[in-house]
């Protein structure tokens, strides 16, 4: 059961940072993009959450969740960083 927990928490950790990296190559690359983009985003990934009707695996539960939270982090810094700037 540990090594499932922590390859669980692994992958958590891979997801989280390999979504963040995508989010900032993104900001970087496209200057199109808004925080209301993001923001729409993050809806859309709480409703897959929130529709989990026929279940999903642990795998993908950990994948989303921390699809989830690199989203929320990431407006939350950019928010950070406009709020600082002005």
């Amino acid at each position: 059961m540990i090594d499932s927990v922590s390859a669980l928490d692994r992958l958590y950790n891979e997801s989280f940072e390999g979504e963040l990296r995508m989010l900032r190559r993104r900001r970087e690359q496209d200057k199109s993009l808004t925080i209301e983009t993001l923001e729409s985003t993050l809806q859309a990934l709480y409703a897959i959450d929130g529709n989990n009707w026929e279940g999903r695996s642990s795998v993908q539960e950990q994948t989303l969740n921390a699809q989830i939270d690199a989203y929320e982090k990431f407006i939350h810094d950019w928010k950070k960083e406009l709020s600082s700037n002005n």
